[in-house]
């Protein structure tokens, strides 16, 4: 699967991507026809803790699956998208498979 990665207002180090990119591989597993992914991190310059937005869109056949977290790290943000990008893609999985049957 190719990843397009971009970062607003900081740059990512090669630690935090390779994270993302070993975290998007295990959703190849749940479903193998994702095309591509877009990952965009940005951090606000707020006040507030939870200054670091994780999002991700995930190109598959028919409709795409998006996920967007705000959270204290990049990490976790990342963790919490690939979870609700894997229901997803399961309830995905099994219409798809419901109508073909």
């Amino acid at each position: 699967m190719k990843i397009n990665f971009q970062s607003v207002n900081f740059n990512a180090d090669q630690k935090l991507v390779n994270f993302i990119q070993e975290k998007l591989d295990k959703l190849e597993s749940h479903f193998d026809n994702v095309i591509h992914a877009n990952v965009y991190l940005k951090v606000e310059n707020t006040n507030n803790k939870e200054n670091k937005i994780s999002e991700i869109l995930l190109s598959i056949p028919g409709e795409g699956v998006i996920c967007k977290k705000k959270s204290t790290r990049f990490e976790v943000g990342v963790d919490e998208c690939v979870s609700s990008l894997q229901r997803q893609l399961r309830k995905r999985k099994k219409k798809f498979n419901a109508n073909v049957a």
